[in-house]
């Protein structure tokens, strides 16, 4: 069965399955069970979008196909998610348990988003400036494990889909060129040749080719030789010349025609796409106007913590005089790449003593410290954690290893607190780790949450004496300056007439970030709305909640407990965390 016949015929089925088990839910003693079992078929049908997780359930078929991504296929798939909604909706939810109405939060949110993604036409622009298609179909050669010649075929067919789907994203494209929804142009400078860093003349040196390198210990002598030389061709004749064919339109037909206007705003239904952004990212009801005032209120306060620190210092100039010193002199900069990497899983290790003074529990499953890879790192963030959904496999924390003049020391504590522990690896495995809960709890990422608990977590490195210097502490600051600002100028540039070099300067002329992360940075905002709000207003929220605990509480509260009544649930909606918090706040005060 081709693959977009399945995704239109296992939409109708289930469509049909979550109308069936909706009007059971009419009667209120059914609420719950109808509720799980639509719920779980809504998931279910999620999953089954991807080949993979298809043929390891059901349909075998699929082992060697990609995910369709033609029109018919998305409309399917939209069509059954909003049939889903709807009928979930249509449940009372004051007739759901307690756990259920979590679940309810968690579930409506992953599927209001994927509606969304469709009604805003997001399909058109599948690329930001930091990645795209073609980072996207790299990932088929990840956790590739071919033990016979059975699994070589299959990836080998993958393979030879890459050109098909090639072609259907810039389709989309192409319509989003028509429609007048594009990236901006200038966030896409990097691009070309991070699409051509794909491309090996020798294909033995591909990305594509290192699962059959791995295979060569599980197949006979022949086997592998066979499946070396077939595979070689595939990759010379098909995926190359299919990036190579991307990289040409995106060369000589999309950027040249990329609009030159960066406000979200400024799309087609460009305000209700921003107001829809902000609601998904922040999960707050805050408008741009609001949010632009909070940053601007905590770019205030952050700067004259700053300042404190340079006054400490003694150090003679102005604060940009300080700024200049700290992106120039070698002492805060690697000399090598593995010196960063080294002093950042030197950080780690830091970092991990720090957490039985703040936790109960901790996640089972490990981290490592790795570098960017080199495909994507000039274009890339500084870094950021890379996440595993099987117990077989570590989390890992990605250090950007590219312009180590550009990667200052002083901000790798920070950097560490937030991507490792206890921020993201800790947050994520925790989630992931958690029983007797639907697999969409431990699944879903809500970033206002999970962004918002990686800032709260750099600031625990204060109460830990994480940070041993004044630079390292103003690095924290700058770091959440960086966040802070990030209030202003992505609220400033999609919806506020800000101009990127604008957005540049108040970015740059405030944080002790490299110019180099500065413009990545800006761009990623640009080519990514309100995503970056995230971060300060999740951490303002569970900093507002703690407040809130501590003086409800007085001697009752325990930085532990409240540690776990936050991360207990997975990650949530920060509407649920207070609910949620406030709860606890009342079962400790009536214990």
């Amino acid at each position: 069965m081709r693959a977009s016949t399945y995704a239109l015929a296992l939409a109708g089925t289930l469509l049909l399955s979550a109308c069936t088990t909706t009007q059971q839910a009419a009667q209120p003693e059914n609420a719950n069970t109808a509720f799980t079992e639509l719920a779980n078929e809504a998931w279910e049908y999620n999953r089954m979008q991807y080949p993979g997780y298809a043929a390891r359930n059901g349909s075998p078929e699929q082992a060697g196909q990609l995910m369709d991504m033609s029109p018919e296929a998305l409309e399917a798939r939209y069509q059954a998610r909003i049939a889903f909604y709807q009928q979930l909706e249509a449940i009372d939810e004051n007739q759901l348990s307690a756990e259920n109405q979590i679940n309810r939060d968690m579930i409506m949110y992953a599927l209001k988003n994927q509606i969304s993604e469709y009604e805003y036409n997001m399909h058109y622009t599948p690329l930001t400036n930091e990645s795209g298609p073609h980072n996207r179909l790299s990932y088929v050669a990840s956790g590739v494990n071919i033990r016979n010649m059975e699994d070589a075929e299959n990836y080998l067919s993958r393979l030879r889909q890459i050109p098909t789907a090639f072609d259907q994203y810039i389709a989309d494209m192409r319509a989003g060129m028509a429609a007048g929804i594009t990236q901006p142009a200038v966030v896409l400078y990097g691009m070309p040749d991070s699409i051509r860093a794909y491309v090996k003349n020798d294909p033995t040196e591909s990305t594509f080719y290192r699962p059959i390198e791995r295979a060569e210990s599980q197949l006979s002598a022949a086997d592998f030789r066979n499946l070396s030389l077939e595979a070689q061709s595939v990759i010379s004749m098909e995926v190359n010349p299919a990036y190579l064919g991307y990289h040409d339109f995106m060369v000589n037909e999309y950027i040249p025609n990329a609009r030159e206007d960066i406000a979200a705003t400024n799309l087609p239904n460009g305000g209700e796409f921003y107001a829809n952004r902000i609601k998904h990212y922040t999960t707050t009801d805050l408008t741009a106007e609001e949010i632009h005032e909070i940053g601007l209120q905590e770019v205030a306060r952050i700067r004259a913590e700053m300042e404190d620190i340079i006054a400490e210092l003694e150090f003679e100039g102005s604060f940009q005089d300080f700024i200049d010193y700290l992106r120039s002199d070698p002492q805060f900069y690697a000399e090598t790449e593995l010196d960063l990497l080294k002093e950042a899983a030197y950080m780690s290790k830091r970092a991990d003593a720090m957490l039985p003074r703040f936790f109960r529990f901790l996640p089972r499953k490990p981290y490592g410290v790795e570098a960017v890879p080199a495909e994507i790192a000039p274009t890339y963030t500084t870094g950021r954690y890379s996440g595993s959904s099987t117990d077989a496999a570590p989390g890992y924390y990605w250090v950007n290893t590219y312009a180590l003049d550009r990667r200052p020391l002083y901000v790798l504590p920070s950097l560490t607190l937030h991507e490792a522990v206890p921020g993201h690896h800790l947050q994520i495995a925790l989630a992931q780790e958690l029983e007797n809960v639907p697999d969409y709890r431990r699944s879903t990422y809500i970033s206002a949450f999970g962004e918002g608990w990686g800032l709260y977590a750099e600031y625990l490195g204060v109460e830990g004496g994480y940070y041993l210097t004044p630079y390292e502490d103003f690095g924290r600051l700058s770091y959440e300056m960086w966040r802070a600002v990030r209030l202003v100028v992505d609220t400033g540039m999609h919806a506020m007439g800000w101009s990127r070099d604008r957005a540049v300067q108040f970015l740059a002329s405030n944080s002790a970030l490299s110019m180099h992360n500065v413009n990545t940075e800006i761009d990623r905002y640009i080519s990514w709305p309100a995503q970056a709000l995230s971060y300060k207003l999740g951490e303002l929220t569970i900093k507002r909640l703690r407040a809130e605990a501590e003086e409800a509480l007085g001697d009752k509260f325990d930085i532990r407990d409240f540690h776990y009544e936050v991360l207990k649930n997975g990650s949530i909606p920060l509407e649920t965390l207070e609910a949620q918090i406030r709860e606890y706040i009342e079962r400790t005060l009536n214990s």
